[in-house]
């Protein structure tokens, strides 16, 4: 058994409550200012240096690196997907062995736990912290400064909350949205409605199509999400939207779906279909992994690993080829709801985790 370093379980919950209640819904470039700076003050205080506040069109990223040859990066973000006033209706809270309030479990509670863990190591040489503020809304900018810091430290650690009853997660489907547009013609529905092309109708064809294209034996999800047609109850809708969500196991699938999304084509005369989108965040396979894995169960003997269906900025790593080990966050659930919780009694073995991880990638 790995040495277990000493951490203050108040101490994490104190810095928990400060980043919780500094909203920090994305795309609210305000409290993500504000949010990134509490950020990198928790990171100061703890481990010293400077965190450099990295500006973007989405929001501040933080950076903190503790010098020496780039060897692990500490990935994770501070955005959340609650908008500003959630936390009036549901403050942060400690009761019944669980802390509560928004963000706690996706994902500040993995941010504390792993600056925590690293505070109490001897030797932090080579680590590196960033902390983005576009993860819940795909990444755009933050994208290419996470390739670069992955590719430079050669190892990713991955702080988002973990799978279910605590696992770690191995393996994370890609994941990407697309938006399907239909142009008809408008007309009166009572005195010429064969004078228009309906885009309603023509978008009702396209989620079936759609929906045919999911392959669930293959890890493949293909799901309309959201649609929108029409103006008023005597108008032939002359637009309708399509909003479909996508998770790929393998990367001939993505290509697959990304085909099929292309080739729609209308199945009545003069419809126009326009398709954006793409698969964003290509899939996270398990060998990736596999390394960080092992020594994560020699260190706690007993922790389960998943491939889970949601994605993270890991995916992106994972893709490069560099070693990535996600869900080391925090122990809970209930991520993007009203009941999100993180579960206090697995906070310092999760910081010590982090402590033993890093320890065995300098030593390696």
């Amino acid at each position: 058994m790995h040495k277990s370093v000493d951490v203050s379980v108040d101490a994490m919950l104190e810095d928990l409550r400060t980043l919780v209640e500094i909203e920090s819904p994305s795309r609210d470039r305000d409290a993500l200012r504000a949010s990134a700076t509490a950020v990198a003050a928790v990171i100061e205080r703890r481990l010293g240096g400077q965190a450099v506040l990295v500006e973007s069109e989405a929001g501040p990223h933080v950076h903190w690196s503790a010098g020496g040859a780039p060897a692990v990066l500490i990935l994770g973000h501070h955005d959340t997907v609650f908008p500003l006033g959630t936390l009036e209706r549901r403050p942060f809270k400690v009761a019944d062995g669980k802390a509560t309030g928004p963000g706690v479990f996706d994902m500040l509670g993995g941010l504390v736990q792993a600056i925590h863990g690293l505070a109490a190591l001897d030797d932090r040489s080579g680590v590196e912290i960033l902390v983005t503020a576009d993860e819940e809304v795909g990444s755009r900018s933050s994208r290419a400064l996470i390739e670069e810091r992955a590719l430079a430290c050669g190892a990713v650690l991955v702080f988002e909350g973990a799978a279910e009853g605590g696992a770690l997660k191995t393996g994370r489907k890609g994941c990407g949205t697309f938006e399907v547009s239909v142009a008809g013609r408008a007309s009166h529905a009572g005195l010429e409605p064969a004078a228009g092309v309906n885009a309603l109708i023509e978008a009702a064809h396209q989620v079936l199509d759609i929906a045919a294209l999911g392959r669930p034996d293959l890890g493949t999800t293909v799901t309309p999400t959201v649609a929108s047609a029409g103006t008023l109850d005597n108008v032939v809708p002359a637009e309708a939207t399509v909003i479909v969500d996508v998770r790929v196991e393998s990367a001939a699938e993505k290509e697959r779906i990304e085909a099929a999304f292309a080739a729609l084509a209308p199945h009545l005369d003069e419809a126009e279909i326009t398709v954006q989108g793409a698969v964003g965040r290509p899939p996270m396979p398990e060998s990736a992994a596999a390394g960080l894995f092992a020594v994560a169960q020699r260190l706690l003997p007993g922790i389960e690993g998943r491939a889970v269906g949601g994605g993270s900025d890991g995916n992106f790593t994972a893709a490069l080829g560099v070693p990535t080990l996600d869900g080391l966050g925090a122990v809970g659930g209930g991520a993007h709801a009203d009941h999100e919780y993180l579960v206090i009694g697995a906070m310092a073995e999760r910081a010590n985790l982090v402590a033993g991880l890093v320890r065995a990638i300098q030593q390696a």
